[in-house]
């Protein structure tokens, strides 16, 4: 009895039995992802992106992993405000963290398996200072938009007591 096919999920790529997944151009990418083909190009000579291949006539080309890591690199950079270093730096620990994990997976030397897991260890620590960091500046941002609301809010107070008063002073006095 053959398991179900799930039909709406995205098709799976380099599996022996289908053809690859199709590449695509920088400008189809960046018309996907909303990013301009110059943006691409940097990230590439910040060592962020590397293609997936080259065509014969020299075009870049990405698959749909690559179309991940640009989509991850935007909503880092766009959504959560890093700088491209602090991009570079997380890229570079996941990238790390993949191999390691394979590495710590293929040996039985016990040696080896803690400098994996220490290694691990000290680069989510940077994440976590990296993402406090963040967390602390954003912060820091909320307060202070907070205190301008407030000061906001007590020149509106302000300005109806005045209103207040004025109307008081001009409104004629009761009758007996």
């Amino acid at each position: 009895m053959s398991e179900p096919t799930d039909t709406t999920s995205a098709p799976e790529t380099n599996i022996s039995a289908g053809p690859p997944e199709r590449l695509l151009r920088i400008q189809e990418v960046a018309a996907d992802i909303g990013l301009t083909t110059r943006s691409i190009r940097y990230y590439e000579e910040l060592g962020l992106l590397a293609p997936a291949a080259r065509s014969d006539g020299d075009y870049r080309l990405y698959d749909p992993d690559d179309l991940d890591r640009l989509r991850f690199i935007k909503a880092l950079r766009d959504d959560a405000g890093f700088s491209l270093a602090e991009i570079a730096q997380l890229l570079e620990d996941e990238t790390v963290r993949a191999r390691n994990r394979a590495r710590f997976r293929a040996s039985h030397d016990p040696a080896e398996r803690r400098a994996i897991v220490e290694d691990a260890l000290a680069r989510v620590g940077r994440q976590v200072v990296t993402l406090r960091a963040k967390a602390n500046r954003l912060e820091a941002m909320i307060t202070e938009a907070e205190a301008r609301r407030s000061r906001l809010v007590e020149h509106l107070t302000e300005i109806e007591a005045d209103r207040l008063g004025q109307a008081a002073d001009v409104a004629p006095a009761p009758t007996p």
